[in-house]
């Protein structure tokens, strides 16, 4: 039975793999067919170096597949397909807007002039290939449970370097420029290990803060001890708002960490706490800081820059945007055909979206809406299958990320929310933003090898042990079905080399005495075994008499703080079959 299951899971795997395959090569196909009509428009012939171009892009998505399928067998057959789709698409917006830009400023040292294709290009190769080793050295993901401290530490450092930079760029002080060496971006590798810092902080933490506390107007707000870190993340948002007036990062910054808070407690009092904290922030600073107070007022009034007298403060930007969005109707203007070009140097940054919007009009805009929405629900789905709550943090802290920025970028651009200046990701121009963006989905990729390998592989044992240090919030790696947290309330006993939900600790197999009577006669032994997310959900308290004897008869225990027992409804839905409330125990 373990060999038959186990074959089958493997055939499933290839045929994702397969999948996976095909989908890479639709997405070169659609670019390069968009490179292809952005040419004849412009020029009225194909574009030169379109075999050069291709051959390389598809070799470049040849290699990572092959890595995928060598390292990751299991994982999600969209996440690649996505990265490169959005990847490919980005640098054919980039090239038809470097042919414009080149026939508008003429003008000798004129930096509009100078392409981004080319060193987006590169750029890609770097990025793609740091993927790949990201997919091929890290055997599992738990490997950076290992350093959330020591990544916070470096984020903290590269978060705060711009502060001290001479000069700023565009209102904001966000790159960090060295001698000899290009300018970078830090706050988007920032993005990345906060993530990782927090699924850490919480998953050890989870138990604290989801702690009751007052009820005030009805809701249940957290105790005043617990809610220090909101308050130290909330300043420290404020300060990067105040003293490098980067609103974009410190909206993703917070919203971040407020996303993952509600996903490991889910106490809808933090969200509220969070948005009121955010929205009181933001108007103080939004009144009393120059820049960020200029890009409210644009927001409010962007046809005021067209008057004879009005706030210095306000670009002419928003304005071109709404109209450059206004003249792609529904099907757009087609590629190289419109004017997005018009808003100068913003066209290959956040405004690129303009470009989408005039040329491929509200299909176009919707259809890359849609492959976002697409991409961010393959994180959220790996974080469901994922069965460590380190594992699913993160793959829900990396979606989360993905989609805050796109709303920070797209809102800002379409006149819902105040301009960030944030880059779009994979499609605007930037070496920073693509490169800690193909990180994220080389991320996504691994946990969705370990969510798949739980579902379609159960014999096959974790490739990467949890870290042996523990935290405050870790429980108890239980081997007596009656000890808190263990097998009582929590299904089958893992076997060798599995792990606890609670604790997320492996299971030695010579520490699991119980491991042949829990199991149940005829039971399968390597079965995969589904433990309910207990984010914020302390361990369930011994039976006063020991272990609960076995049958329909036994009344499940009440777990505390009111959530209800241990049933199928929680454990279906996560790509495994649902599991009793106790082991069966013909010897009880």
């Amino acid at each position: 039975m373990q060999s038959t299951a186990r074959g089958e899971g493997r055939r499933l795997a290839a045929r994702h793999r397969n999948i996976e395959l095909g989908l890479l090569a639709l997405a070169v196909a659609v670019c390069l067919a968009g490179h292809i009509d952005a040419s004849l428009a412009l020029t009225g012939k194909l574009p030169s170096g379109l075999l050069v171009h291709g051959l390389s892009l598809g070799a470049l998505v040849a290699v990572a597949h092959l890595a995928v399928r060598r390292f990751a067998p299991y994982a999600d057959p969209l996440i690649l397909p996505l990265g490169v789709f959005l990847t490919g698409f980005g640098l054919m917006l980039l090239d038809r807007l470097d042919f414009s830009y080149k026939a508008a400023h003429p003008g000798k040292g004129d930096y509009q002039k100078l392409p981004a294709a080319p060193s987006q290009m590169m750029w890609v190769f770097i990025s793609v290939a740091a993927a790949i080793a990201l997919i091929v050295f890290v055997k599992h993901h738990r490997f950076f449970q290992r350093y959330v401290y020591v990544m916070m530490a470096g984020a903290l450092v590269l978060l705060t370097a711009p502060v001290f930079s001479p000069t700023d760029s565009f209102g904001a002080k966000r790159w960090i420029k060295l001698p000899g060496l290009p300018s970078f971006e830090p706050d988007e590798f920032v993005k990345v290990a906060i993530t990782i810092f927090f699924a850490g902080y919480l998953m050890a933490n989870r138990d604290a803060l989801a702690l009751a506390g007052r009820k005030v107007w009805g809701m249940t707000l957290p105790r005043g001890r617990h809610a220090g870190p909101v308050l130290a993340i909330w300043a420290v948002s404020l300060l990067v708002l105040i003293f490098e007036r980067d609103l974009g990062t410190s909206l993703i910054f917070f919203g971040l960490f407020i996303v993952m808070l509600y996903v490991a407690t889910e106490r809808t009092s933090w969200v509220v706490l969070g948005l009121l904290m955010a929205v009181g922030g933001a108007t103080v600073v939004g009144t009393l800081e120059p820049h960020v107070h200029g890009r409210v007022e644009a927001w409010l009034h962007p046809l005021d820059y067209y008057k004879p007298v009005h706030d210095p403060a306000i670009s002419e930007q928003p304005a071109e945007a709404l109209f450059s969005l206004g003249t792609g109707h529904i099907t757009g203007t087609g590629l190289g055909s419109g004017r997005p070009w018009l808003i100068g140097f913003a066209g290959r940054s956040d405004f690129i979206f303009t470009t989408i919007g005039e040329e491929l009009g509200l299909a176009g805009v919707t259809a890359v809406l849609l492959v976002y929405v697409l991409l961010i629900q393959r994180g959220l789905r790996t974080a469901i299958g994922l069965t460590d709550p380190f594992g699913k943090l993160l793959a829900a802290g990396l979606s989360a990320a993905l989609a805050l920025q796109i709303f920070v970028v797209v809102g800002g651009v379409s006149g819902l929310v105040p301009l960030t200046g944030k880059a779009l990701p994979f499609l605007a121009a930037g070496g920073s933003s693509l490169l800690a963006n193909w990180l994220m989905v080389a991320l996504l990729i691994k946990l969705s090898d370990s969510s798949g390998r739980t579902a379609l592989d159960p014999v096959q044992t974790s490739p990467e042990p949890l870290p042996a240090q523990t935290g405050p919030g870790d429980r108890p790696a239980a081997t007596d079905p009656a000890a808190p947290g263990g097998s009582q309330g929590q299904g089958p006993n893992p076997g060798p080399g599995r792990t606890l939900g609670g604790a997320g600790r492996p299971l030695a197999p010579e520490s699991d005495p119980s491991a042949q009577t829990t199991a149940g006669p005829g039971a399968d032994p390597g079965a995969a075994t589904e433990l309910r997310p207990a984010f914020g959900r302390p361990p369930a308290a011994p039976h006063p008499g020991g272990p609960h004897p076995a049958g329909p008869q036994s009344p499940a225990p009440q777990a505390s703080y009111g959530y209800p027992p241990v049933n199928e409804q929680h454990t279906q839905g996560y790509g495994l079959p649902p599991q009793s409330p106790f082991p069966s125990n013909p010897s009880a």
